[in-house]
């Protein structure tokens, strides 16, 4: 692949809509070759910059170069030519084939009629093979899966052999599996084409693990980087601030602020997953964990497991969580 360049540069580009500024003096540089995961709060603005980036809403003020080109000198012809866009609206027509869809993302390189040589029939069905689709070529839209037909989008502007792709939310109506199997497949494909793509997406943990940077849409503007900076930096934790929910540092994912019950427990084993399931669930109930607790849970890593609670009055083995979680219960009810 050749070195990675940027193909899209901002300068003091202004975004919103009305009179209504969203944010201001953006500089920007769009890399080939990566994968560029936009985050931030609902309403911060990632549609709208998604939007204005593409051509499709214009900027309250600045400039958007496309190969050092101003967007607005370029043809909308020529600027297909250059990004495409795949925005979550749902498509209407149910009743095309994938291959029928996917053909659309040629147009911007067929002749007047719009017929497709044997070259545009050769990038359909690569498009699909990319998304590993072929299998379904010949499906319609509306018997896919919402997997299926996020993938048929993305094949289409594959199709469409663009240097620079964006995507609005990307994974908005797909299910875990779906939503991993997304992220992965772009990412992929940025390595593997040298395409610059950038997708605004809700899902943090994510986006902190698959992108190679983060545009985080802040309330004092936008902060760049490598995930591992931005999360070093402290914007996470800024931006998402809230007392039901921090963003721990140390392993890289959010945590639930839970209300304690007053109850301090001291666990003891060897730190293992019985171990960090056992914390999590005694932290989830409102106990607190503490050495200096009168009460211990010991965890046995026998088979099975064992979980051994003393507290100053009697001593009871259990042999699930669950069961242990009822046991503190009823000790708290009497001994609160």
């Amino acid at each position: 692949m050749s070195r990675s360049y940027h193909i899209l540069t901002t300068k003091r580009l202004a975004i919103g809509y009305g009179k209504k500024v969203l944010h201001q003096n953006m500089m920007l540089q769009l890399y080939t070759g990566e994968m560029v995961g936009l985050i931030g709060p609902n309403g911060g603005g990632k549609s709208t910059l998604i939007r204005t980036l593409a051509g499709l809403q214009k900027p309250l003020e600045g400039s958007i170069l496309l190969n050092d080109t101003s967007i607005n000198s370029l043809k909308h012809a020529d600027r297909a030519k250059l990004l495409a866009v795949v925005l979550t609206d749902r498509i209407q027509s149910q009743s095309l084939t994938v291959q029928q869809i996917v053909e659309m993302g040629r147009f911007p390189h067929t002749n007047w009629a719009g017929k497709l040589t044997p070259e545009d029939k050769n990038w359909v069905a690569t498009a699909i093979e990319q998304v590993h689709l072929t299998h379904k070529t010949h499906h319609y839209f509306n018997q896919l899966s919402d997997g299926e037909k996020q993938r048929v989008m993305i094949a289409k502007a594959l199709a469409q052999d663009t240097p620079i792709i964006f995507l609005d939310e990307p994974t908005a109506h797909l299910d875990l599996p779906n939503t991993i199997e997304i992220m992965l497949l772009l990412r992929r494909l940025a390595k593997e084409t040298g395409k610059a793509i950038l997708l605004s997406t809700h899902e943090l943990e994510l986006a902190l693990q698959i992108s190679d940077k983060l545009w985080l849409l802040t309330g004092q503007g936008i902060k760049k980087g490598i995930p591992e900076d931005i999360i070093m930096s402290d914007y996470l934790t800024k931006v998402f601030a809230s007392r039901h929910f921090y963003f721990d540092k140390q392993v890289g994912n959010f945590r639930v602020e839970y209300e304690t019950n007053g109850m301090q427990v001291h666990l003891q084993g060897e730190e293992n997953e019985a171990y960090t399931w056992t914390r999590r669930a005694l932290l989830r109930q409102g106990y607190t964990i503490s050495n200096e607790a009168d009460c211990c849970i010991n965890i046995q890593t026998t088979d099975p497991v064992k979980w051994i609670f003393t507290n100053p009055l009697f001593s009871e083995d259990y042999y699930t969580i669950e069961n242990l979680l009822a046991g503190l219960q009823e000790y708290l009810k009497k001994h609160a």
